[in-house]
């Protein structure tokens, strides 16, 4: 128990560790030298690493966005949630968490060897992070011991299996191949937007072929695009802020001085990021096939996001600012009408990450097109499934959702929450 308790607690949850180890094992098995073994291994875990520290930038440039978005569209009546708190839960459930991750990772594992399904989910921390959420789900629907672990694995079993398989082809249509799938939160808004630019879109205008006159050719560069456009946001808002922009955003530089070294901070993190990228695929995927080959033939490994945005990082743009628009509408039409009697924020961090990739996917089935509605409509979606998800959540983690929510997240947390309710299943 030490060794499987030191594994969940301490590999599992550090998404470097679990896939330098998920490389290892790959080179091992090709029986390559000890050089290229060691080197596999380690590029793996230093682009993990990198990739890592890239959204850790991203998160910062934008964090304070949300602040200011928080501040401007605070919404009255607000009910008080009291939840238990993310802390707390992972504090008291820690082990129900972890044992729900083994087990789940197992069911995945007998499932690629022996159906036609061979997705791996190896994005370890959001592996973590879904079963936060079913225990939490669990926890809020009067579950306790084994009838709690059972419950929560076999949903996170149910995720981890059946959604990257869904999004696979989606992914397909983007990359050219089967060399991996999404492993992410993003799915169901990126199935929305994959369909909706299918119907609506123009596959012929990709993003990445929009025209720009060579005066302006430097905004082909994604670091200084990305840079530009969160300058912009930043002082937009900050205009609409006012006196209080620097309070709200906690600096005492002028607004466009901030704005415009958060905007640089903003394109730096999206640098590193795709650079830990690229040099984590070109060692993962190589490793991974030879797992594929000998143990689990045709694996394919479901991956985070990020993976997919130096296939299309103007759409990753796009998706960005077109869902900040039409969430923040949706959020002040939601509040007029209180449809919920809670507040629902801005959510900087699913518009770029989940709606970002979601625009990926758009721009493959309908082009530029596709990825403005594609990441329109996501952006509508996140809001009202983010507000629905919340009840299931009340008690719980609801804090976190508010935050992280609107995605996957927040629908398996009604899907099984609901579930739970129907069937009685906390007594």
């Amino acid at each position: 128990m030490r060794i499987i308790t030191f594994f969940i607690n301490e590999i599992f949850r550090e998404a470097a560790l679990f896939l330098g180890i998920i490389a290892l094992v790959g080179l091992l098995i090709q029986r390559k030298s000890g050089s290229d073994i060691i080197k596999g291994t380690a590029k793996t875990i230093i682009g993990v690493v990198i990739l890592t520290q890239g959204v850790n930038i991203l998160v910062n440039a934008m964090l304070p966005l949300s602040n200011g978005f928080n501040t401007l569209y605070q919404i009255p009546g607000e009910a008080v949630l009291n939840p238990m708190g993310s802390d707390k839960i992972i504090s008291d459930f820690g082990s129900q968490i972890g044992l729900t991750m083994l087990f789940a990772f197992l069911i995945n594992v007998l499932v690629a060897r022996f159906t036609k399904i061979k997705n791996i989910f190896l994005t370890g921390h959001h592996l973590f992070w879904f079963a936060f959420i079913f225990v939490a789900v669990g926890v809020g629907a009067g579950l306790t011991g084994t009838t709690l672990i059972t419950f929560s694995t076999i949903f996170l079993a149910m995720y981890i299996i059946i959604v990257p398989a869904i999004i696979k082809p989606y992914v397909k249509n983007v990359i050219g191949d089967d060399s991996f799938t999404l492993g992410h939160p993003t799915v169901i808004l990126s199935l929305v937007s994959g369909f909706v630019g299918k119907i609506f879109g123009n596959k012929e205008h990709s993003t990445e072929d929009l025209k720009i006159s060579e005066k302006f050719d430097f905004l082909r560069e994604i670091t200084i695009t990305s840079s530009i456009v969160m300058f912009i946001v930043y002082i937009i808002v900050g205009i609409m802020l006012g006196a209080q922009s620097s309070e709200v955003f906690g600096t005492d530089k002028s607004i466009g001085v901030y704005a415009l070294m958060q905007g640089v901070l903003f394109g730096a993190g999206l640098t590193v990021l795709l650079s830990g990228v690229r040099m984590m695929l070109a060692e993962i995927i190589p490793a991974f096939k030879g797992i594929s080959d000998k143990i689990i033939p045709d694996a394919v490994p479901a991956l985070d996001c990020p993976i997919i945005f130096p296939y299309a990082p103007n759409a990753v743009l796009i998706g960005f600012v077109v869902s900040m628009i039409t969430s923040v509408i949706t959020i002040i039409l939601v509040g007029r009408a209180g449809l919920f009697p809670y507040a629902i924020l801005p959510l900087t961090i699913t518009c770029f990450f989940e709606i970002g990739t979601a625009a990926v996917i758009g721009n493959g089935t309908g082009g530029t097109r596709g990825a403005i509605i594609g990441s329109g409509v996501a952006g509508v979606l996140m809001i009202f499934l983010v507000g629905f998800s919340i009840p299931f959540l009340q008690t719980t983690v609801s804090d976190w959702i508010i935050i992280f929510g609107g995605n996957d997240f927040s629908l398996w947390a009604i899907i099984s929450g609901f579930i739970a309710k129907l069937f009685g299943l906390g007594g």
